[in-house]
């Protein structure tokens, strides 16, 4: 059976045009739970440029989060819904780009439905809680999915929640900066002044969106600093697991991939080629797979059923990833993470993992 799912956007603006914002989720059709929600205001407009807004951010969330599903809009703009249907014609030139976006990413057959404005309280207080916010981001909760039914939890808790981790790699360093391998065993440099930014960036990140019961880190100085910045505006502890720390890559610390190419172009190749294979004397990537699903274990454990922010390095995120979707140890070479994005994953209490989402950067 085909799933289906709802998109319910709205958008205002408070002056028409003022100060403007929209909001947007996608609910599944069949049991109501919240998939994806959004809302971020967008400066000076007026309610039709924030409410083609809106639904253009319910669209993008359903391609990112539901692109096979059926798809209904509802709305209580009459004019966007109309517009969209095809019934009504597109008088104001400003609004063609707009219509054209969201045809775009509308998949065919997509149903348009008017609601009445109380029917679409839930976008509307994205919406609202957006312009409200001093961050122009509606406070929404990380984990949006209706939980799994109630099993037998991480440590033997009883709890019918998920558990999740957001991942939160450290800022740029002078390493990042010459894209040179930084492992456990090298200098241990601290973050720049662009790497303090986007700690703080992130930071504010998650304090807009909400549900961090715990902080994690790795005991390396770039996560140690990355970690304080969210310490301080979210207004936890922060607790060090040797678990995620980073890769040692022995001799080629602090070496960019073209000098090691150069100087241990065989090592390099073998290295390439297996997961088991180590730098000259470093760790395998199966022996970091292993300690860090002992760590992720060890705050499934302490934290059953609730939120953790893990703040760690490019490794364990991706080997956290590997885990979650039960994919090759290969999978972990496909794919990049920028300095302090943010990746969710989580795991159900009997066992099952998901991905959320990779690669956010604030």
């Amino acid at each position: 059976m085909t799933r289906r799912v709802i998109v319910e956007a709205d958008g205002g603006s408070r002056g028409n045009p003022g100060p403007a914002s929209y909001g947007a989720l996608v609910r599944d059709a069949d049991t109501g739970a919240v998939i994806a929600e959004r809302g971020e205001t967008i400066g000076r407009a007026t309610n039709n440029v924030a409410e083609y807004s809106g639904l253009i951010a319910g669209l993008t969330l359903f391609q990112e989060h539901t692109p096979d599903a059926e798809l209904e809009v509802r709305m209580d703009s009459k004019l966007v819904i109309e517009q969209m249907a095809g019934r009504w014609k597109i008088k104001h030139a400003s609004m063609v780009p707009l219509a054209q976006r969201a045809r775009d990413l509308a998949p065919a057959g997509t149903t348009w439905t008017w609601v009445p404005r109380e029917k679409n309280k839930a976008a509307d207080a994205l919406a609202n809680g957006a312009l409200d916010s001093p961050t122009g981001i509606a406070p929404t909760s990380l984990v949006v999915e209706a939980p799994a039914p109630a099993a037998t939890g991480w440590g033997g808790a009883k709890s019918g929640a998920a558990t999740t981790l957001v991942l939160l790699r450290h800022g740029v360093t002078s390493s990042t900066d010459r894209k040179a391998f930084s492992g456990s065993g090298g200098t241990d440099p601290e973050l720049t002044e662009t790497g303090h930014d986007q700690a703080r960036r992130a930071a504010q990140w998650l304090l807009a969106h909400g549900g961090i019961d715990a902080i994690v880190a790795s005991p390396m100085r770039r996560t140690r600093e990355t970690a304080a910045a969210a310490a301080e505006v979210l207004g936890l502890d922060v607790e060090i697991d040797d678990g995620f720390i980073e890769t040692s890559f022995g001799d080629w610390d602090g070496f960019t991939f073209a000098e090691i190419q150069e100087r241990w172009g065989d090592e390099l190749t073998a290295w390439l080629g297996s997961t088991a294979v180590a730098p000259p004397g470093g760790e395998t990537f199966d022996a970091v797979g292993e300690r860090v699903a002992a760590a992720r274990d060890r705050v499934m454990t302490a934290y059953a059923g609730k939120t953790v922010l893990v703040v760690t390095h490019v490794t364990p995120i991706k080997l956290l990833v590997r885990l979650a979707l039960e994919a090759p140890m290969d999978v972990i070479y496909k794919f990049e993470l920028s300095p302090a994005s943010i990746t969710t994953v989580q795991w159900w209490p009997d066992g099952p993992g998901s991905v959320r989402n990779v690669n956010i950067v604030p």
